[in-house]
């Protein structure tokens, strides 16, 4: 399976951390490399698609974390892999635990403090944007270890770009201005430039953010896409976690 890793996040000898793409040597189609079980895939083959993916990244699946995300605001804190129940963000200073997040549009937002060596792993679509999960985790991160801006670094992984993602007014209306784009009489979200943005709200140094250029509707050969591919599309994972030196 081909990954995408952050420049910025490798940085850190300590961190680990890839998302996830359709290309690899099977095709599978119409699902490709899906990492969802919730699609319609065949459990079995979304199963070998996990298992691959964190070895490439030196961890086995059984060591993930996983969320049932349901495009809320809420924020789990967790110290064990396996499913943490209803959530949308996950923080964790555990070593060796990774932390997934899926996405087949939305925005995925991965947080590390160098500090306290707490990462995070965020699902922020439209509706999580609008309740600002991303801000509720990030001070929840302040809460629980102290965490200060100037310690974080985030990656905003593929997502879907403003230019493919058309809303209705009913949406539009939840989002600043600044955030849509009005053009030929339709309405845009730029729901990436709104998590950047709570990001540097939170006091986090630009140079510490690294956004993806990457559109999952625009790289059909490369991302999924649910707006684009429909109910037979797949999802994408990003996983990150801290390098466990004794292990």
């Amino acid at each position: 399976m081909t990954i995408i890793q952050s420049g910025l996040l490798n940085l850190f000898p300590e961190v680990r951390f890839g998302f996830s793409t359709k290309i690899d040597t099977d095709v599978n189609a119409p699902y490709y490399c899906n990492l969802s079980m919730s699609v319609g895939d065949d459990p079995a083959t979304v199963q070998l698609n996990r298992e691959n993916f964190a070895r490439q990244l030196g961890l086995e699946w059984s060591q993930v974390a996983l969320q049932k995300q349901i495009h809320s605001d809420k924020v789990a804190i967790v110290d064990a892999p396996g499913f943490t129940g209803e959530s949308d963000a996950m923080l964790t200073d555990k070593k060796g635990l990774g932390l997934a997040a899926s996405s087949g549009d939305c925005c995925a937002i991965f947080l590390y403090d160098r500090q306290h060596s707490m990462i995070g792993a965020v699902h922020s679509g439209w509706r999580g944007t609008e309740k600002r999960i991303l801000t509720k985790a990030l001070l929840q991160a302040k809460t629980h270890w102290n965490t200060e801006p100037e310690n974080l670094f985030a990656y905003i992984a593929p997502a879907i770009t403003w230019q493919n993602y058309e809303v209705g007014p009913e949406v539009a209306l939840q989002f600043d201005e600044k955030y849509i784009i009005s053009k030929e009489d339709r309405l845009y979200l730029d729901v990436t430039s709104a998590n950047f943005d709570m990001l540097v709200q939170f006091g986090v140094p630009k140079s510490q953010i690294q956004v993806s250029s990457l559109c999952s509707y625009g790289m059909k050969d490369l991302l999924h896409s649910y707006r684009r591919d429909g109910a037979k599309s797949g999802r994408a994972y990003g996983l990150i976690y801290l390098r466990d030196e004794n292990a």
